[in-house]
């Protein structure tokens, strides 16, 4: 099973290093990458479901 604790400490990071960038992550962005981590989803699901939120 993840880490639930380091996960979020870590996206709190991710957050703001993209915030300094000038680019958000929202927390679908989050689930997303959840289900990767967790193995729900594979890389090409991933960049699937990435793609066509993009469309």
């Amino acid at each position: 099973m993840f880490n639930e604790e380091l996960f979020k400490f870590d996206i709190e990071n991710i957050k703001n290093d993209l915030a300094i960038e000038g680019m958000t992550i929202s927390d679908d962005d989050i689930n997303l990458f959840k289900q990767y981590a967790n193995n729900e989803i594979d890389m090409t699901n991933l960049i699937q479901t990435i793609k066509n939120a993009v469309i």
